[in-house]
């Protein structure tokens, strides 16, 4: 890889971009992500992931390090630079550098991270196959409604789950599913309807799982937004997962259980569809 990253105001190769080791990001996890497909040369549900980086740092008290308008001609350079028409554009704000220390000022200076992955966002062989997923004991923080670096749960857990045989994990909390390891779950039920997780500290408030609720009500689907059980789940008629580079991602079976008839279901389909459509029609060009 030879790619051009961006890193506190500094375009650099990937080879020469160095954090310190002294960056809270590094000893404590104390950052924010956010992760943006590109597809067609556009930025997709762009405002959405701008919006919720700044609900985040505004959790913790991490300063922007820039303003809305830079923050965008960013995101378009960086894609320029690196050649990107289709993958995404990653980007890390941490609260910044000092000796390690749980105490930190009220006032330090951010360091600010971006760089872009290739990737053939339109060529996902799941959305064909569906996934299968298993359900662990939820066992991250409980403000997961900020979208902070802190994954190491998820990332062993979706691990381990790929070598028992399993695409990913579903976190169940007090008999209730959260979500799966770095996407929103939902359901159809028997009648057709949607049911997905009602918003919460309890899960992260997916930018594509709001467009996705949105745009099945404008087609005429009944959406309910509440917590709902692994059971539910084993007995609606379709599942699927939602994220910010997989969009809508069939899920076919549970624990081994078939979902439905533990095929692809048509209201996940439709909604893949109707999501690539809407999203290209309204997202932002990186060429000016």
């Amino acid at each position: 890889m030879n790619r051009t990253v961006y890193l506190n105001g500094e375009w650099l190769a990937e080879t020469e971009a160095k954090v310190s080791v002294f960056d809270r990001g590094f000893l404590f996890a104390d950052a924010i992500y956010e992760v943006t497909a590109v597809i067609d040369g556009k930025l997709i549900d762009y405002p959405g992931h701008a919006a919720r980086l700044r609900r985040s740092l505004d959790a913790l008290g991490i300063a922007m390090p820039v303003e809305d308008a830079e923050l965008l001609t960013l995101h378009k350079e960086i894609a320029k630079r690196n050649g990107i028409t289709e993958g995404l554009i990653y980007l890390q704000i941490s609260r910044g550098v000092q000796d390690r220390d749980f105490l930190f000022p009220e006032t330090m200076t951010p360091s600010f991270v971006m760089f872009t992955q290739a990737k053939r966002v339109l060529d996902n062989p799941k959305w064909k196959t569906g996934l299968s997923l298993q359900t662990v004991p939820e066992g991250r923080w409980s403000e997961r409604q900020i979208k902070t670096v802190q994954l190491l749960y998820s990332s062993v857990q979706k691990t381990q789950a790929h070598r028992n045989g399993f695409d990913d994990v579903l976190f169940v909390e007090n008999g209730f599913i959260t979500e799966a390891s770095s996407a929103n779950f939902h359901i159809v039920t028997a009648e057709g309807e949607l049911i997905t997780r009602d918003l919460s500290n309890a899960l992260l408030h997916g930018i594509t799982r709001g467009s996705i609720v949105d745009l099945a009500r404008q087609a005429g689907v009944v959406a309910h937004e509440r917590a709902f059980t692994v059971e539910d789940a084993k007995s609606a008629s379709e599942a699927f997962l939602t994220s910010a580079t997989s969009f809508v991602t069939p899920v076919v079976s549970l624990d081994g259980q078939a979902i439905g008839t533990g095929n692809v279901g048509p209201v996940s389909q439709r909604l893949l569809e109707i999501y690539i459509r809407e999203q290209l029609s309204r997202a932002l060009p990186i060429a000016d």
